[in-house]
């Protein structure tokens, strides 16, 4: 039972019975109801982060379960890489080598993806760096398994074309030099015979009379033919595929003609001594891929002994000056 309250009345010298009113029970209801509001907002609004819904909970649940796998899916991609790495290694360092491939350049084995964001539609997702990071190693991944498995379909081919490119290997010496007297100068820096000069000799010289015959020393075509009054004189180039080409310089006479396909053993012309030559002699090169070799390492079918290709060797290297 609630407690009668009373005012007192200056006037009356009394004390008044306080009645209340509508408004009164009103306004109380209204404290109580705003009141309760309060507390149940904030409850409402305070109660997911002290504690989690049987939703929230499984959805939290799975959420460490993807974290884990992505986990362990980025620990395989580390041992795929390691193993794609080896694969590659074997690849420029042993089959390519053997089949005189070009290298593939790292630049093009480590590509990127650059203009459009390619993962633009990842980043709202949770964990966005994440996915985001293991969703581009598994790209490159895939770029360099692309290249890798593109290379082993060349090195295949290379494989199978293993006798063509062996007869296309320039693998004799250009005129006959059994007994090696007709070895002037090899590669190496020599003294110019015109101006004596100190000057690199990229290539062989092989003295002989003129009219000597001249042989392609692998399969090819007859490239370049050309007849100058100075430099190479009257000079042939052979291409020979896989990256191999030859030229045979100051020559007399041509015995192809641009185009021609010949064989290794096939006279294509005979020793001269035009253009910037001081003495009847064969200017011998050996070119792989676009950059001239020393000669003296493509005689495979001499059937030279090793004292012999020794001697070789030695006769070339010791000719202070060259005949061109």
């Amino acid at each position: 039972m609630s407690k009668v309250k009373y005012r007192y009345n200056p006037e009356t010298l009394s004390y008044d019975k306080i009645e209340k009113g509508y408004k009164h029970y009103m306004s109380q209801l209204l404290t109580y109801f705003i009141f309760t509001l309060v507390i149940g907002a904030t409850v409402f609004y305070l109660y997911p982060y002290f504690i989690q819904s049987p939703q929230e909970k499984r959805v939290l649940r799975e959420n460490q379960q993807l974290l884990a796998q992505y986990d362990v899916m980025n620990k395989k991609l580390d041992q795929f890489e390691l193993v794609l790495e080896d694969v590659e290694m074997r690849d420029e360092n042993v089959y390519r080598v053997i089949f005189q491939a070009d290298s593939i350049p790292n630049s093009i084995r480590r590509a990127g993806f650059g203009g459009v964001n390619r993962y633009e539609h990842l980043e709202s997702m949770d964990n966005a760096e994440l996915v985001i990071n293991t969703s581009r190693r598994l790209d490159i991944m895939m770029k360099q398994l692309y290249v890798q498995s593109t290379s082993f379909d060349e090195v295949i081919d290379l494989a199978k074309r293993k006798e063509e490119m062996l007869r296309c290997l320039p693998a004799i010496m250009p005129i006959a030099n059994k007994d090696l007297k007709r070895t002037a100068s090899g590669w190496g820096y020599r003294i110019h015979p015109i101006y004596k000069t100190k000057k690199f000799h990229e290539g062989m010289d092989f003295t002989a009379p003129i009219g000597t015959e001249i042989y392609a020393t692998a399969e090819g075509v007859i490239s370049r033919i050309t007849n100058e009054r100075r430099g190479y004189g009257k000079r042939i180039e052979v291409d020979h595929g896989f990256g191999y080409k030859t030229l045979y310089a100051h020559m007399s006479e041509f015995n192809v003609k641009k185009g021609q396909k010949v064989k290794r053993g096939d006279v294509i012309g005979y020793v001269g001594n035009t253009g910037s030559s001081t003495g009847p002699h064969l200017h011998y090169e050996v070119h792989v891929r676009g950059k001239k070799q020393n000669p003296q390492f493509y005689y495979f079918k001499e059937d030279f002994t090793a004292e012999e290709y020794d001697r070789m060797i030695q006769i070339s290297s010791n000719s202070n000056q060259t005949f061109d």
